[in-house]
């Protein structure tokens, strides 16, 4: 089944060129059929190129998917055209009275920032409280995994020495974790941040399991028993040459950084990017998909009203 996105998104045209199935809204009425409704809360500066990779992800599984849109309003992006936004964006009183299957909270460029000091941090605090009550599944990726760590549990984000920035090696902690059912004991995922988490401070917090870690990146993935929060510390998303933009664009701005480990050949930005963690992410979000299909009552507005199912590995 397709992913049903608005009327002429940009990602529309990208999607059906890489012959993933699209259906609009207008199409998608017609069919008597729930879809799944996923909520993107985008926080990336980039906001088209984000929805295309999200997109692009929740659209290859058998089941129709609804992709709302959502953006805080304490915060002007600079980055995405104002007629995009208005167009096909939502703010959280759009739809604060409705019930999701699903929410995915991306990244942000303002890792460096204590939490507080982000304009919209408050914003996010009420929209993360509003989940536990309306959403089946959140998934918090990158930065968003940080600040869901931070408000739901309060584990710190913790600066590094330096930009953690590449392609790096994982392995599964928690091989029968319905999120990573069908996975390789050893998998690729990209990582760019300039902060982690202790693996330490995740091990303290009882409500919390790991189950996937990096000796390069640290830990990649812990959830909550029942899978309702989930935390994803690297970039499955990116596009082959999301890293690639992200490197020239540090340098443009002279910044010190160093050449992204394991996605050039040879690490030489000369030469060619290679592509080693597309399975992986398309698996995942598959996983992710199915998981809040299983577990989300027909009927949304029972949404964690039923006893859930609570994992152990």
């Amino acid at each position: 089944m397709p992913i049903v996105i608005p009327n002429n998104l940009p990602a529309t045209e990208v999607l059906k060129s890489e012959n993933i199935f699209v259906m609009t809204e207008t199409r998608a009425t017609t069919q008597q059929i729930r879809p799944l409704k996923i909520l993107l809360l985008n926080l990336m500066p980039k906001k088209i190129e984000t929805e295309t990779q999200i997109a692009r992800l929740i659209g290859n599984t058998p089941i129709q998917v609804q992709l709302d849109l959502l953006i805080p309003t304490s915060h002007h992006p600079k980055n995405t055209p104002m007629e995009h936004l208005i167009a096909f964006y939502n703010t959280f009183d759009d739809i604060k009275e409705n019930n999701y299957d699903g929410m995915i909270i991306t990244g942000a460029p303002v890792e460096l920032l204590d939490f507080e000091e982000v304009e919209y941090w408050d914003e996010l605090c009420e929209m993360m409280e509003w989940s536990k009550t309306h959403v089946t599944s959140t998934m918090h990726i990158c930065w968003g995994a940080q600040a869901g760590l931070y408000y739901h549990f309060g584990v710190p984000k913790i600066e590094m020495p330096a930009k953690l920035f590449g392609v790096f090696h994982h392995k599964l902690e928690a091989k029968f974790s319905p999120l990573f059912r069908g996975f390789d004991d050893v998998f690729s995922v990209p990582h760019s941040r300039y902060t982690t988490v202790r693996r330490e401070d995740l091990e303290a917090v009882p409500e919390l399991d790991i189950l996937v870690s990096s000796k390069d990146a640290g830990v990649y993935a812990c959830a909550t028993h029942d899978l309702d929060q989930v935390f994803l510390m690297g970039h499955a998303e990116y596009d082959e040459h999301t890293l690639d933009a992200e490197f020239h664009r540090d340098l443009d701005k002279g910044l010190d950084i160093n050449v992204p480990k394991n996605y050039y050949e040879g690490d030489d930005p000369k030469n060619d990017t290679y592509v080693t963690w597309r399975s992986c992410a398309t698996l995942l979000f598959a996983n992710w998909i199915n998981h809040v299909y299983q577990d989300t009552p027909f009927d949304l507005k029972e949404v964690k009203k039923e006893d859930r199912p609570r994992y152990t590995y």
